[in-house]
C-alpha cells in the first residue's frame, strides 16, 4: 500500500492501515521534522508566504484581488501548522451531500474513534478513547476577551452552543482544539509512533520525507505505484491523500482530468474525469479588529478561541461565522474578529500549467460572484460590528482598519471594503468530489471512478466545504479511509 501525502488523512489511514499490519509507504513531499520553534499553537509563523513548512500558492480570489494561500508542507500537513482549529462538519453538511454510506449517523462512529474529548467524554456523541485529546479554552489558555466575546454575543440575542462538536443548532461557544499544553498535535504526532516505530507494528510503516511525488503509474485502467524522482514505488493500491491543492494536481500531472485542462498544461490525456480540480469551494472572509490595548492572552492559548455560528435567514444550521482570534497578527496590534461565510455558491478552479511538479497549479476562487453570497457577506461583517459595540470594543480611530459607519450602512461601500481585504479561511475542499453521479471523481468507496487501484481520502472528496472548519473532518475520513481499504 502506497499513501501519497502525510495530512491530517494521510497520518490517520497509514497509522490504522500500519497497526493492523499492512505493509504502507508513506511519502510526504515536505518535512519529516517539524522544529520546536513550528509547534507552539499560538504561532502561526509557519503559515507565512516563504516559511519552509508550507507550500505558498499564489491565488485569484475574485477579480482584482490576488493573495498567497498557505498549505502544509510537512510531516501532520496544514494540521502542524494551523490554528489548532478542530470542529466536525455538521449532520446538514452530509445531508446536503447526500452519498450513500456517507451520513452523519455513518460517520459519528469515525469522528469519535479519532478523539479524547476532555470536556463531553461522557456524551454519546464523543469518544472518550482516541488519539487525538480535544478540549475547548479554560483556565490560563482562555483568553481575557473569550468571555466579554461570548456575552456580547448573548446581550444580542444569540444562543449559547457549549459543544461546537456536538451536532446541534449554531449560537455561540468556545472552539474546540486539538492543541495540548500550548503546543499542536498533528495527525502525524497522533497517529505515527515516534520516530513511525516504537511499538508493535513499526516494521509494517515506512515514511519516506522530501519525496515529491511526480506522477502515477499507470497500464490502461490500473494504477499500480508512483514515480518520485527517479524512484517508482509499486503497490497493489495507491491512495492519494495530498490535499485538496496536491491531490487534483497529482491527478491532473498523470493524465487523468478535464482534458482541455491537460491539453493546456501538456499533458497526455489517460482517462478523462472533468471533475478534478473543478467545483471546489471554501470560505470567503475578512477580518475586522478589536479595539487596541485590551488584555494579550496567555502565550500558550489557542488563537482561535471561540466562534459565533449564525443562520443569515436561509440556512438553520448556520452559514455564517463570527470568528475571535485572541492573538494580535503583529505585536502590538489588535486581536481580530473573522468573518466569513460557510455556505458560499462560489466554486472554484484548479489546473497544472505544465507536467512538471515544481511549478504550482493555478488557484482561481471566484469569491462573491453570486448576489446571495455577497450579501451574506456583508451581513457576516454587520454581525461582527454588532458583537464589538455590544463587548464595548468599539473601533479606536478612523485608520484602525475596520469598516467605518457610512461604510457599514452601505451595501456600495461596504462591497468595496470587503473587496480589498478578502482573503479565504484556508478550507478548500472538494477538488476530488466524492458522489454517485457522472461529474463525481470519486465513488463512496473512495475508489477513483473508471480505474481500479486508485483511492482519494482527505478533504478534496468532499462534495462541497463543510460550514466549519474541515480539520476534524480530514482525520475522520482518514479513519474512514482505512475501514474501507482494509475491508477491500
Amino acid at each position: 500500500m502506497v499513501v501519497v501525502g502525510a495530512g491530517s488523512a494521510g497520518c490517520a489511514l497509514a497509522g490504522r492501515l500500519a497497526a493492523r499490519g499492512v505493509r504502507t509507504a508513506l511519502v510526504e513531499a515536505g518535512s519529516v521534522v517539524v522544529p520546536p520553534d513550528a509547534t507552539p499553537i499560538a504561532s502561526l509563523a509557519a503559515t507565512t508566504p516563504g516559511h519552509v513548512l508550507n507550500w505558498a500558492y499564489r491565488a485569484i480570489l475574485c477579480e482584482g484581488r490576488e493573495i498567497t494561500v498557505p498549505r502544509g508542507r510537512v510531516l501532520g500537513g496544514s494540521g502542524a501548522v494551523n490554528g489548532g482549529y478542530f470542529v466536525r462538519a455538521l449532520p446538514a453538511d452530509f445531508s446536503d451531500w447526500g452519498v450513500p454510506g456517507w451520513s452523519y449517523e455513518d460517520v459519528l462512529p469515525y469522528y469519535r474513534r479519532l478523539e479524547r474529548d476532555l470536556d463531553f467524554c461522557l456524551s454519546d456523541v464523543h469518544g472518550d478513547a482516541g488519539p487525538l485529546r480535544i478540549s475547548r479554552p479554560a483556565g490560563r489558555l482562555r483568553a481575557p476577551v473569550t468571555d466579554p466575546f461570548l456575552a456580547a454575543c448573548a446581550t444580542i440575542g444569540y444562543p449559547a452552543e457549549p459543544d461546537k462538536n456536538g451536532g446541534g443548532p449554531p449560537g455561540a461557544g468556545p472552539v474546540p482544539t486539538n492543541a495540548v499544553d500550548g503546543r499542536r498535535v498533528s495527525s502525524a504526532t497522533a497517529y505515527l509512533p515516534p520516530p513511525w516505530g516504537d511499538g508493535e507494528w513499526q516494521d509494517a510503516l515506512t515514511v519516506y520525507g522530501g519525496q515529491a511525488v511526480e506522477s502515477l503509474l499507470l497500464e490502461g485502467d490500473r494504477v499500480y505505484g508512483v514515480r518520485t524522482g527517479d524512484a517508482e514505488l509499486h503497490a497493489g493500491e495507491v491512495v492519494v491523500a495530498a490535499g485538496a491543492v496536491g491531490t487534483p494536481a497529482l491527478l491532473q500531472r498523470s493524465g487523468i482530468g478535464p482534458e482541455d485542462t491537460l491539453r493546456a498544461a501538456g499533458v497526455a490525456t489517460r482517462h478523462e474525469l472533468p471533475g478534478v480540480g473543478r467545483g471546489w469551494s471554501d470560505h470567503p472572509s475578512v477580518f475586522l479588529p478589536l479595539r487596541s490595548g485590551l488584555p494579550d492572552p496567555h502565550p500558550d492559548a489557542v488563537a482561535a478561541q471561540a466562534s459565533l455560528n449564525v443562520d443569515s435567514g436561509t440556512d438553520p444550521a448556520g452559514d455564517l461565522e463570527v470568528l475571535l482570534f485572541a492573538h494580535p497578527f503583529a505585536p502590538g496590534g489588535p486581536a481580530h474578529l473573522m468573518c466569513a461565510v460557510q455556505r458560499p455558491d462560489s466554486r472554484g478552479l484548479l489546473a497544472i500549467t505544465s507536467p512538471d511538479h515544481a511549478d504550482p497549479p493555478r488557484l482561481d476562487y471566484r469569491y462573491l460572484r453570486s448576489t446571495s453570497d455577497r450579501h451574506r457577506m456583508r451581513a457576516a461583517v454587520r454581525i461582527a460590528a454588532e458583537v464589538l459595540r455590544a463587548a464595548g470594543w468599539d473601533r479606536a480611530g478612523p485608520d484602525d482598519g475596520g469598516p467605518a459607519g457610512w461604510e457599514l450602512g452601505n451595501d456600495t461601500r461596504l462591497d468595496e471594503w470587503i473587496h480589498n481585504r478578502l482573503t479565504t479561511s484556508v478550507h478548500l475542499s472538494g477538488s476530488a468530489a466524492m458522489g454517485t453521479g457522472q461529474d463525481a471523481v470519486v465513488g463512496p468507496d473512495l475508489r477513483v471512478q473508471g480505474l481500479s487501484g486508485l483511492r482519494v481520502a482527505d478533504t478534496s472528496i468532499l462534495p462541497a466545504v463543510p460550514r466549519r472548519g474541515p480539520a476534524a473532518t480530514a482525520v475522520m475520513i482518514g479513519e474512514r479511509a482505512a475501514d474501507l481499504v482494509f475491508s477491500g
